[in-house]
């Protein structure tokens, strides 16, 4: 397990590896939830440190781990984005925008799910 630490982040390799198990381990948890509780039929696939979320519509969203840059993707209708994960706040926030991930992810899959309110 790799400990050196990348300027560009701030965090260790073993720190932005957890940070990134915690992310993709939240969203299965609430994709679960909301298949259990029919709150939409949402379909989760994970390959290695990538999701992708199939909604009823056919649409996707993509969250996706980018170890050499210490970043974590979303690919979404309204485009692509990319978050640092600040380790004072424990939030993935947007390089551009500073939105925090998981509240764009619930603005996301509500939009393209036909479902608002859906929440990470």
């Amino acid at each position: 397990m790799s400990t050196s630490l990348d300027t560009t982040s701030g965090l260790t390799d073993a720190q932005y590896d957890e940070a990134i198990r915690v992310a993709l381990a939240r969203i299965e948890t609430t994709v679960d939830r909301w298949l259990e509780d029919d709150v939409i039929d949402i379909d989760s696939a994970r390959t290695g440190s990538m999701i992708t979320l199939s909604l009823p519509n056919r649409s996707q969203l993509i969250v996706n781990a980018q170890p050499p840059l210490h970043e974590l993707w979303l690919a979404a209708r309204r485009g692509g984005f990319h978050f640092r994960h600040d380790l004072a706040t424990g939030r993935w926030l947007d390089t551009r925008t500073g939105e925090e991930f998981f509240s764009l992810l619930s603005s996301c899959a509500s939009e393209q799910g036909n479902c608002p309110g859906l929440q990470f």
